[in-house]
């Protein structure tokens, strides 16, 4: 069985919460049950996701979770746009939190279609 603390996914996924919370903690304190935490929920399903999925027993539960966590990056995409847009989050953070999605959901496409290659 291999660890979740072992895949690069997780690791990038795991900084990109970090840097999600970091960001979403000035936001508007009416937003706290809002968008402040929707997107935090979003970010940190992503890598609980790819975590859960580790210690599934087959590749094929493994890849369903891998699915669910590019679900949330997408979701969390979204919100990250919806928050910019509402002058929640500025510019530059996030343009480097749309990086770090970005880089995260592409890493999950590559390692589900390898895991589905593989099996």
């Amino acid at each position: 069985m291999r660890s979740f603390r072992d895949l690069l996914v997780w690791d990038k996924a795991h900084q990109l919460t970090l840097a999600v919370y970091s960001a979403t903690a000035p936001f508007p304190k009416e937003e706290v049950y809002g968008l402040t935490s929707q997107i935090r929920r979003a970010a940190s399903s992503i890598p609980a996701n790819i975590a859960e999925g580790c210690g599934r027993g087959s590749t094929a539960d493994f890849v369903r979770f891998l699915h669910i966590a590019a679900g949330s990056a997408s979701e969390l995409e979204y919100h990250l746009f919806l928050a910019c847009e509402l002058n929640m989050l500025d510019r530059p953070n996030y343009c480097n939190l749309y990086g770090q999605v970005t880089e995260v959901k592409r890493m999950l496409s590559r390692f589900t279609q390898k895991l589905m290659a593989d099996s």
